[in-house]
């Protein structure tokens, strides 16, 4: 039996002019978790947001919140994160030339580990890692901006990370994110995903709590 699909709704993507009426509605629907992207402007191409305005999301957040680092060496911040109340936190594959040992040390501060791959990094270089990490999120786009157009190829890299968990027996959820939307949702959903991040679709919609409602509910 399929599990059920979990929505993460990516803070990239809000009205930081309206944020607070953003986050209302985001903690009144069916959402389960609240991807948070913190980008340096070295890994990826773009600047985000840092911890002041992050503490400030975390005060207002009903949600659990999925951290996603888009940093060179993540490690640094695990305290930081972690004084954010974070559930999960989630390094690049590519930004850990030690990533067990980071993973650990998520794990030691008492959150959830996950690690990112790039949409160019094969899903086979998790398999001596894919039984020590909770969640795995494929990146659908080239990580660094939001509004991207998904690339088809992402589901294969789903179908392939499926049959690793099941062979290795790991536990790791499969979270996509990239041009997730109510078209891109379903194939994503066949193919073994469980965790949806969607920002533009989810934020820019007329009706936030009604297209969360959607992307929960789909088959």
């Amino acid at each position: 039996m399929k599990n059920e699909i979990l929505i993460s709704p990516s803070l990239l993507s809000a009205d930081f002019g309206n944020l607070k009426a953003d986050l209302d509605k985001i903690n009144a629907s069916e959402a389960d978790w609240l991807h948070i992207d913190i980008m340096d402007g070295v890994f990826v191409p773009n600047i985000s947001f840092g911890f002041p305005v992050l503490k400030y999301v975390a005060e207002l957040s009903k949600k659990p919140l999925d951290v996603h680092l888009m940093i060179v060496q993540p490690e640094k911040l695990i305290r930081e994160v972690k004084d954010l109340g974070a559930m999960m936190m989630n390094v690049h594959f590519e930004a850990c030339p030690h990533l067990h040992r980071v993973v650990q040390q998520i794990r030691e501060a008492g959150m959830k580990a996950g690690v990112t791959l790039n949409p160019a990094t094969p899903v086979s270089m998790l398999a001596d890692i894919i039984e020590e990490v909770d969640m795995v999120l494929l990146m659908s786009v080239n990580p660094g901006f939001g509004g991207q157009k998904f690339i088809p190829h992402t589901l294969k890299k789903v179908r392939e990370l499926r049959k690793l968990i099941t062979a290795t027996g790991s536990h790791a959820l499969i979270e996509v994110d990239g041009g997730v939307n109510l078209q891109t949702a379903p194939s994503l959903i066949e193919a073994g995903a469980d965790v949806l991040v969607a920002g533009n679709a989810v934020f820019k919609a007329d009706d936030m709590i009604g297209t969360i409602h959607q992307l929960k509910n789909m088959k």
